[in-house]
């Protein structure tokens, strides 16, 4: 427990009314999205700083007391990155909020890091501009996804959030500002301490701003789906795809098991026949003309790799469609879910590590279900509380301790024997 002094010091920092201490006001500050609630701890106060002033004195008197202290943006992490498991004062940057510029001729946005992703989007369809990554939760801060250099679908073609940072202000755990980057395209200045702060997750400092790179908007985006007899087949026609100079905005594979399971939730369905594997492509284009051509390709490359069709929306209704039951896979399944795991691996190796897990569950009689970006080699697998029938979801498990340990020690050592890491994109987390 932290002592009243203390609390009274902070308190004068930033007002009584930003300092929170009961116990109902802190639950939702125990946790992220991870899926497993005994991961959840309690801190002894939260603070919501207003300014960046206030984060240095925040960090200097914590500092100076010997008070831990955990940064949390959104909460929307997967792996408790912002989980307070020594206790103390979780710093809530939310109170960060402004867009302090969206500069159209130099093509940059500079945002304090409680901004979330939807008001950046938002703030940017204003001014007829757009920022390419797209995480997922749109609820994230921009701060957060700084911290942890996130990922998304439309890595393949864009890259992850540090291709777009180019500026940011961060506090250092002395209480000291630092302002590194700017609004700048090129930058040999020394010591890259920017690239060294993008994916610190909260480890080196505490960001409060970041200056990010955004784009003219593509006026056109198709989503095309395609199903396949197995995994090694759809792999194959994405080796095909990049090989013939198609980069798409982004490139899935989904397996039947996830989709059907994620459908039941919804009450919603595929607009096509159930098959075991599926791509399911997104183009961006600045014509109509162009999108279409690139479609008509990716589909004589599909079907010449044993696809057993191609269907293409292209209309918004059609691409919510399917997106809708693509986004939702991690809320069907988090009920059930130990842990998601973020393993990378050559793109190659998707499929002789989908087939390695395959064999995992098999061995263990746990339910695995494994989906992920075809195109960059992320690949996320659950590990479930369920039992597994010749692949499928059996029946609940509650013996997940025992074998959850053993589950993700082999699926990291079959990615670590392919050359691959633990993470792709959610970061290291606890």
């Amino acid at each position: 427990m932290i002592d009243r002094e203390i609390l009274s010091e902070l308190a004068a920092i930033v007002g009584e009314k930003n300092l929170l201490t009961a116990p109902d006001q802190l639950d939702d500050y125990s946790h992220d999205e991870f899926a497993l609630t005994e991961m959840r701890r309690i801190p002894d106060a939260v603070i919501r700083p207003a300014t960046t002033e206030q984060v240095a004195r925040i960090v200097r008197a914590a500092g100076r007391l010997g008070v831990p202290l955990v940064p949390r943006g959104g909460g929307t992490g997967l792996c408790g990155g912002c989980t307070p498991v020594s206790g103390g004062i979780v710093v809530d940057t939310s109170a960060l909020n402004s867009i302090i510029e969206i500069d159209a001729r130099n093509f940059m946005a500079v945002l304090q890091a409680g901004v979330t992703l939807a008001q950046f989007y938002q703030a940017l369809g204003k001014e007829n501009l757009f920022f390419p990554p797209h995480p997922g939760d749109e609820h994230a801060m921009v701060g957060g996804l700084a911290a942890t250099n996130a990922g998304g679908a439309r890595a393949v073609k864009y890259g992850t959030i540090r291709q777009f940072i180019h500026g940011m202000e961060v506090v250092l755990a002395d209480g000291n500002i630092l302002n590194l980057g700017g609004k700048i395209m090129k930058n040999s200045t020394g010591y890259n301490l920017l690239q060294l702060m993008i994916g610190s997750e909260g480890t080196l400092g505490i960001i409060t701003a970041v200056t990010l790179h955004v784009m003219p908007p593509r006026k056109f985006v198709w989503t095309l789906l395609a199903p396949y007899e197995d995994l090694a087949a759809a792999m194959n026609s994405v080796t095909k795809v990049l090989h013939a100079g198609i980069v798409p905005m982004a490139l899935e594979f989904l397996e039947e098991n996830v989709i059907r399971y994620t459908e039941d939730m919804l009450g919603k369905k595929l607009p096509c026949d159930p098959a075991p594997a599926y791509l399911m492509f997104t183009l961006d284009g600045s014509t109509e003309e162009e999108i279409e051509k690139t479609a008509e390709e990716i589909s004589e490359i599909c079907l010449a790799g044993r696809a057993r069709d191609v269907l293409a929306a292209d209309n918004p209704q059609k691409q919510a469609d399917i997106l809708t039951i693509r986004s939702q896979f991690y809320e069907a399944l988090k009920p059930k879910t130990v842990e998601i795991l973020d393993i990378v691996v050559p793109r190659d190796e998707i499929a002789g590590h989908a087939q390695a897990v395959a064999d995992i569950s098999a061995r263990h009689g746990v339910w695995l279900p494994t989906y992920g970006h075809a195109a960059d080699g992320n690949v996320h697998t659950h590990i479930m509380k369920m039992g597994a029938e010749k692949g499928a979801p059996g029946g609940p498990r509650d013996d997940w301790r025992d074998y959850y340990p053993r589950v993700r020690e082999e699926i990291h050592r079959d990615a670590r024997a392919r050359g691959g890491l633990i993470s792709g994109e959610h970061g290291i987390g606890l």
